[in-house]
């Protein structure tokens, strides 16, 4: 994505929302965010997506994580698209979206973000928006982005479980190894000394042996 790496402040963008006019840092306030795009409004793909992240929305709130999508479309297209999903989620007439829409119609913050994928055309021949997913922390800066293509629907589930290895290592002083999970062990980093690393993790340090000799595998109880 040009122009937009990790650590850098993201951009204070103002926008049309379905809850109006936002300016994205006083949106997010204190808490961590979730900005995530979809090629277009009433699109299948979109529409399992959004209703994946509607039901998961106060597992996103536990974690103090806004979110909010972005779809090339109008308000008053996202207003009607948005009673579809919740039918979706079979939720009874007139539940509330939990979550903001952004009305990009002009396709600037896609532009903006990186968020067009080339290979994905609408029937003007205009790009459509990737599946572009960006975690902010409180701080306002980017800790990590994910570009799917518009033909693949993403893992809301996996959004989480980075989610909570982004929170865990923003406090502590590990690493969160493939496929973990919370409550499993984590590891120590490796510019942890030994000595430091015992006083750090009463818990225990577990180094794991290996043929070089190298004692960098080491695990401890999640802090």
């Amino acid at each position: 994505m040009p122009g937009l790496l990790l650590g850098d402040v993201f951009p204070n963008f103002e926008a049309e929302t379905t809850i109006g006019k936002i300016k994205f840092h006083d949106f997010l306030g204190d808490s961590w965010g979730v900005l995530f795009s979809h090629p277009r409004d009433y699109t299948p793909v979109c529409t399992t997506e959004l209703g994946r992240a509607a039901k998961l929305s106060t597992e996103f709130s536990k974690r103090n994580v806004k979110m909010i999508a972005l779809s090339i479309d109008s308000v008053e297209d996202h207003l009607g698209w948005s009673k579809d999903i919740m039918a979706y989620n079979s939720e009874a007439p007139g539940c509330t979206f939990p979550f903001p829409i952004i009305a990009d119609d002009k396709r600037e913050l896609a532009v903006m973000l990186g968020m067009l994928d080339p290979d994905e055309r609408d029937k003007d021949g205009m790009p459509l928006t990737a599946r572009c997913v960006f975690v902010i922390g409180p701080d306002k800066k980017l800790k990590l982005s994910i570009l799917y293509p518009a033909t693949t629907g993403r893992n809301f589930d996996e959004l989480l479980r980075v989610i909570d290895s982004l929170q865990l290592t923003a406090q502590k002083r590990v690493a969160t190894p493939v496929d973990w999970k919370p409550g499993d062990e984590v590891m120590v980093l490796p510019n942890i000394p030994e000595d430091e690393a015992a006083a750090l993790f009463p818990a225990g340090v577990y180094t794991k042996d290996l043929p070089s000799g190298k004692k960098y595998l080491r695990y401890t109880p999640q802090p």
